[in-house]
């Protein structure tokens, strides 16, 4: 661990903040459609909301990314996870298949991610237009700093949760378009390896950008060509 100096203090506890919310959200995103497709259990469990409280892991959320952010001097990312949401795909109302409506679910979380960056920087482009949040003034370079982050962080999210392995959405959602053949494959080779692919996409560089890439080029396509915003 090295020099904790306030600014490197102010720069964890920005990025805790941002994380644990976009972990809210996502997890929200799960509850949500599981509730309007029919299943009670999210509801009862009191994941219908936004409130971090409700989503919150206190390994996932907050000491895996706390430590890394200590021990990096805030450079990590602090990636982490939610309490993942329970659902009852049987108990999923009959408007779509149940494979259907577990990959609406599934994709929902990813989403939410997408729609909270959406909202964050349109929130930055109305507050920098009018002249609210000025660049050249340190206070407010830093917070345009943290909803610029806050952005970025949501895109990558959702990019790495549709990695096509379980336990991430995406091992989900590509079970809704495999055929019956393809999906018996799925589930007995590349299912029980999921945890593997998963840990090989973080660890291994050349892996990573096959998420990352797109995600910063969506990131700085939306911020820099459409919203001009430096």
């Amino acid at each position: 661990m090295g020099d904790l100096s306030p600014e490197v203090l102010q720069l964890i506890i920005t990025k805790m903040i941002v994380l644990i919310l976009s972990i809210a959200v996502h997890e929200f995103g799960h509850a949500f459609v599981a509730d309007r497709l029919g299943d009670s259990l999210p509801r009862q469990q009191g994941r219908v909301t936004l409130n971090p409280l409700a989503h919150a892991d206190p390994i996932g959320s907050v000491a895996l990314p706390a430590f890394s952010l200590l021990f990096s001097n805030g450079l990590s990312t602090g990636f982490g996870w939610g309490r993942p949401v329970q659902v009852r795909p049987v108990s999923f109302d009959r408007r779509f298949h149940m494979r259907t409506g577990h990959m609406f679910v599934a994709a929902a979380g990813p989403a939410m991610n997408v729609v909270f960056g959406i909202v964050i920087s349109l929130v930055l482009f109305i507050l920098m237009k009018t002249n609210v949040l000025v660049a050249d003034s340190d206070a407010h370079a830093r917070l345009i700093w943290a909803m610029q982050y806050a952005v970025r962080l949501n895109i990558v999210l959702a990019f790495f949760n549709m990695i096509p392995a379980p336990p991430l959405d995406g091992g989900t959602v590509i079970q809704a378009f495999l055929p019956s053949r393809a999906l018996a494959w799925y589930g007995e080779y590349i299912a029980p390896y999921g945890l593997f692919i998963l840990m090989a996409f973080i660890m291994i560089g050349t892996l990573a950008q096959g998420f990352l890439w797109p995600a910063m080029k969506l990131y700085m396509l939306w911020m820099h060509s459409v919203l001009g915003i430096a």
